[in-house]
């Protein structure tokens, strides 16, 4: 079992930088892929990025690439998103998700990120 409690989301101007975290519990942290996902209003949730449980492998969804980077710290038990450049239509609300097979099993219960143009 593994439980997330993301941070970091706020209100920021187009072209600014925010920097989620996600903490996770449970001692496991270190075996499991973590992702990041967003939603927006009307929308369907749609994937963002994802990191190798060793932290070596990246990957993010064509709309962020370039802009958003994913990391985590396992000592800490902690995944991060660093967005930059950010646009009106990054606003969402962020979920950070942590799987330990191939689909993602947990979920945070999100933080809001708002852009305003």
């Amino acid at each position: 079992q593994v439980q997330l409690v993301e941070s970091g989301g706020g209100l920021v101007q187009a072209g600014g930088s925010l920097r989620l975290s996600c903490a996770a519990s449970g001692r496991t942290f270190s075996s499991y892929t973590m992702g990041w996902f967003r939603q927006a209003p009307g929308k369907e949730r749609e994937f963002v990025a994802r990191i190798s449980w060793t932290g070596a492998g990246t990957y993010y969804a064509n709309s962020v690439k370039g802009r958003f980077s994913i990391s985590r710290d396992n000592a800490k038990n902690t995944v991060f998103l660093q967005m930059n450049s950010l646009k009106p239509e990054d606003t969402a609300v962020y979920y950070c998700a942590a799987a330990s097979t191939a689909r993602f099993d947990y979920w945070g219960q999100g933080t809001q990120v708002t852009v305003s143009s």
